[in-house]
């Protein structure tokens, strides 16, 4: 079925969930999706990738070699941190400053908790080595390096199996020039050792923070590399011979060769992903504001995307020892979307505790054994348990009714583990654990926009991921919310997301200066190197370096503060030397933060590029989507849900056959092949002009 005007315009988007593997295959000249969602094969990743894309590519009746562009998003590299799964890495830095890892901020997460558990440092502390030299606050080196003392430190290091190597120096961020000579110098000994240095993967201020993500990034580095040599290679037998993309965790896309070398970029890939799915999806409907709420098989997690854009932050945080609590994980000084996670997914086992209440998460059964209804050999009740048995999901539907699901395996799991110990009924078991972790997730979300001064209430919640538009409606009515999204494939939407990104690339760099004693020209010289280093990176891919856009954005604070906040900066400023603009450009961007001003002294601790490419034209193609007049939309069937107390016999609709400005009333049940709407006694929805399932609370004021 291919021919000459459709060879080369075919996209696929593949995220890596830990339960599921999602991919979705757009022809670019037009509208024409093909999906397909599969269990992802824990064992290696890339099997399921590979399988899920023979998959479309045969569905779509075209050949490996059509496809123009392959994006990934994969959860490798966020798991190797947090299951601890990297390889032997070790640690070279300045006489002095060996256990900056175990000392940390020296701050407590928990000021009431004696026993708190603090991350354990990724590199041990035999196997981080310090070095004599010295470079001072302003770059100038105070003792120089000596090579011949370097040498057998790194040799004793590799005969103890140290596979990849971090490089932090004091104050590299301002001259490398000390950790590109001990580079060369590995190298040159131990060809096969990988290597990360703190002054290209975080040329930031914090010495904590810097060391911290070159460490990951070089714990992680080897093992990623394999999987996208492993991957590259599968795809190249599956025909398709186009460059590999990789989805950082700021929602930009990179080539594989820029993704393998800063890996610890890609720590939080998918779920960024999710969230340009959720820009876009707001775009189509024509909301600005948008509450993501984005529940999988293992994990939810929400952003918060303000005027059309998701925010972001250059500080994340990996492998909290506890839930929930900042400052308890590996901090990572990453360009990133600011997401957090919120609660359990579809996959989280549900249990009772030691005070006779239940409990969700945080371990979850994944894709392998799976929750109990996958009939996989997991006895302990999962959260699809519950929404099975409460009537959300059905049996004979799900994946469109390419997987079976065992209600009885999940009644006796929620039975033997949460009913019989309650003392309670399996139906009030199963509520129980549907609202437990509802309003857990309730409660989190809306903890994390008052942190940054939002009224959530104002907002559209916009639910994707498999479970997602299942907890919606309820995690909505928790939260003051009386309006939703839900869009189309909102089960695949971190893949379609993917499809939507630009080819993009930010580059920071530490400069701090009070801002009246800007030295303008040397500025002018660091942003001109940060925009050559973004543009080439951008322009390797293939991209118009015309047609790109070119962003600052300085970190700026008042002097004596402990925080600082990204201020858009006009280039103009710079070059035409006011300080003056640049001034007032942080104080509105202060001022919209925190609702007020201060009469201090301003200062600039880093410089931010970002060099982006146009995005895809996926947004005007849903937009075009035609108008089906003749679908009957009628309930396809009706089954008994749980609302509450009882069940209640509801109409049962496919997602497929609602058409443009229909309207429904709840109870109703909306299944696609990829995820299941659920709407309550006390909602309502219209479907809009983007085929999005636009739902209001019965006492707010209805979208449509």
């Amino acid at each position: 079925m291919s021919d000459s005007d459709d060879v080369n315009s075919w996209r696929v988007g593949v995220d890596i969930g830990g339960t599921f593997t999602d991919v979705v295959l757009w022809n670019g000249r037009d509208d024409a999706f093909f999906v397909d969602k599969l269990l992802t094969s824990t064992d290696d990743p890339s099997r399921s990738v590979v399988d899920g894309i023979r998959n479309v590519i045969h569905a779509a009746g075209i050949r490996g070699q059509d496809v123009a562009s392959v994006i990934h998003g994969t959860t490798l590299v966020a798991n190797a941190l947090i299951e601890r799964k990297g390889v032997k890495t070790a640690l070279l830095t300045t006489r002095g400053f060996k256990d900056v890892l175990e000392i940390g901020r020296e701050w407590r997460y928990d000021l009431f908790d004696l026993e708190i558990d603090v991350p354990t440092p990724l590199v041990p502390r035999h196997l981080r080595a310090e070095i004599d030299e010295r470079i001072d606050a302003h770059g100038a080196v105070l003792e120089p390096l000596s090579l011949t003392q370097v040498a057998p430190i790194v040799d004793k290091l590799v005969a103890l199996g140290v596979r990849s190597v971090g490089v932090c120096l004091l104050h590299a961020y301002l001259n490398g020039e000390h950790e590109r000579a001990v580079a060369q110098l590995v190298r040159e000994r131990h060809p096969s050792v990988a290597l990360s240095l703190s002054a290209e993967v975080s040329p930031e201020l914090g010495e904590y923070e810097r060391t911290s993500t070159t460490v990951a990034n070089a714990y992680v580095h080897p093992l990623f590399r394999d999987y996208v040599e492993r991957l590259t290679a599968a795809l190249i037998e599956l025909g398709c011979q186009r460059e590999l993309l990789l989805v950082l965790s700021d929602g930009r896309l990179v080539r594989a060769t820029t993704a393998t070398r800063f890996p610890v970029r890609l720590v939080q890939s998918g779920p960024a992903a999710g969230a340009e799915a959720a820009r876009l999806f707001g775009e189509l409907a024509q909301v600005d504001d948008v509450l993501c709420f984005d529940m999988g098989g293992t994990t939810a997690k929400a952003c918060l995307i303000a005027d059309g854009q998701p925010e972001h932050t250059a500080q994340f945080e990996v492998a909290r020892e506890t839930r929930f609590a900042e400052g308890s994980g590996l901090p990572l000084q990453i360009p990133a979307i600011d997401m957090i996670e919120i609660g359990a997914g579809g996959g989280s086992i549900a249990r009772v505790d030691r005070r006779g209440l239940i409990q969700v998460g945080p371990d979850s059964a994944g894709a392998d054994p799976g929750p109990a209804c996958y009939g996989r050999g997991n006895e302990f009740p999962t959260v699809t348990d519950c929404d099975l048995v409460l009537g959300y999901l059905d049996a004979n539907a799900f994946l469109g009714g390419r997987m079976q699901l065992d209600e009885h395996a999940a009644r006796d799991a929620i039975s033997k583990h949460l009913a019989t110990p309650l003392n309670i009924s399996v139906e009030e078991a199963a509520w129980g654990v549907h609202e437990t972790v509802t309003a857990n997730m309730a409660q989190a979300a809306t903890i994390h926009a008052i942190e940054r001064a939002i009224d959530v209430t104002r907002y559209a919640m916009l639910p994707i991921g498999g479970a997602g538009p299942v907890h919606a409606c309820g995690m909505a009515a928790k939260m003051n919310i009386n309006q939703l999204i839900c869009p189309t494939s909102a089960g695949v939407a971190s893949a379609v997301g993917m499809l939507s990104a630009p080819i993009s690339f930010e580059v920071g760099r530490a400069a701090p200066m009070r801002l009246h004693d800007l030295d303008f020209a040397s500025v002018a010289k660091i942003l001109a190197d940060m925009e050559s280093e973004a543009s080439a990176l951008v322009a390797e891919t293939g991209v118009d370096i015309a047609s790109v856009e070119r962003r600052c954005l300085a970190m700026m604070r008042y002097v004596g503060q402990g925080y600082e906040i990204a201020t858009p900066i006009d280039l103009g400023a710079v070059a035409s030397s006011d300080s003056a603009v640049i001034e007032a450009a942080f104080a509105r961007a202060y001022e919209a933060r925190y609702g007020r001003t201060e009469n201090m002294p301003v200062e600039i601790l880093s410089w931010r590029i970002i060099v982006e490419g146009p995005r895809s034209a996926l947004a005007d193609r849903l937009r075009a989507r035609g108008t089906e007049t003749e679908l009957d939309a009628s309930p396809r069937t009706h089954r008994a849900v749980w609302f509450g107390e009882s069940y209640v016999e509801t109409p049962v609709y496919s997602r497929a056959q609602l058409r443009r400005g229909q309207t429904l009333a709840g109870p109703a049940i909306i299944e696609e092949t990829e995820s299941t709407t659920v709407l309550p006694p006390t909602f309502q929805l219209v479907v809009d002009a983007a085929l999005n399932l636009r739902l209001s609370a019965l006492t707010g004021e209805p979208l449509g």
